[in-house]
């Protein structure tokens, strides 16, 4: 192990043989660091926490500290990390709470810009880009391949779908679909479907005119929800990605965003 000769690393800390510890870096205890795993300058870990392979950390980023919850006493909770994850200046991720299963857990090939904070028992997959700022409340799922605006905040429970793109300053307090593009401007719109993000990951334009249609139906036909699944059913729209759409919808507790009705009215007022 490289370890700076300023660096604190506990006794019980489980560390590979070729991790790199930078200069006042402290690691604490019950914190296990897979092989290349680089932490830089001024990083704080404690556990317990697990991080896989090739995961690197950047300075003054805080991970596996307790939760910002007032029912959390101290009960021993813990973080899950996969593989391959960036982790910039200042980020924080908190450990889970006894209430709300004790683990918090991010997935693998993630990037945390600057600022961007995890909260307790949150659950993120792979892929997904949190850009500055963005915040996690408590609980928040967040599916593969989906990107977290600039300063966008989550409430608690919500979930943010796969492959969806949120745009900067959105504040979450209900869920957004798979594969949507959602606007910032109260209240909040869903565009369509996320062609640029989805043409990138691979998706034919077949797929993303299923999907944006789908999406159209849910969001800005006018129909309510009942009505716009039985549409789709209707229209034989019967993808995996649309299936993906339908189960999401379907499995939501606390509502999720649609078409919010301002845009139609702008385009009626202009034709006036």
């Amino acid at each position: 192990m490289n370890a700076h000769p300023t660096a604190i690393i506990h006794p019980q800390a489980k560390l590979a043989s070729n991790v790199t510890v930078g200069a006042y870096s402290i690691i604490g205890e019950n914190v296990e660091l897979g092989p290349d795993c680089e932490v830089m300058s001024h990083v704080v870990l404690a556990g317990p926490l697990c991080m896989g392979r090739g995961n690197r950390i950047f300075p003054f980023a805080a991970i596996g500290h307790d939760a910002q919850d007032l029912k959390y006493k101290g009960e021993t909770t813990r973080i899950e990390i996969g593989d391959y994850n960036v982790f910039r200046e200042y980020v924080t991720v908190h450990r889970g709470t006894g209430l709300g299963g004790g683990v918090t857990r991010i997935g693998s090939h993630n990037l945390l810009m600057a600022y961007s904070h995890v909260a307790h028992d949150c659950h993120l997959g792979d892929h997904i880009i949190m850009v500055n700022g963005a915040s996690l409340a408590g609980h928040v799922e967040v599916g593969d391949h989906a990107t977290v605006g600039v300063f966008c905040g989550a409430q608690q429970f919500s979930r943010i779908g796969a492959y969806c793109f949120i745009g900067g300053y959105t504040v979450i307090t209900q869920d957004v679909l798979p594969y949507s593009k959602t606007t910032a401007p109260r209240p909040v719109e869903v565009l369509g479907a996320n062609g640029i993000g989805l043409e990138r990951r691979g998706f034919s334009r077949q797929e993303i005119g299923e999907i944006d249609d789908a999406l159209r139906l849910i969001c800005r036909s006018g129909l309510n929800t009942s009505q716009a699944l039985e549409a789709i059913e209707a229209k034989g729209m019967t993808s995996p990605h649309v299936k993906v759409l339908i189960d999401f919808v379907r499995a939501s507790k606390q509502g999720f965003f649609k078409g919010s009705g301002g845009r139609r009215k702008k385009v009626a007022a202009a034709e006036k």
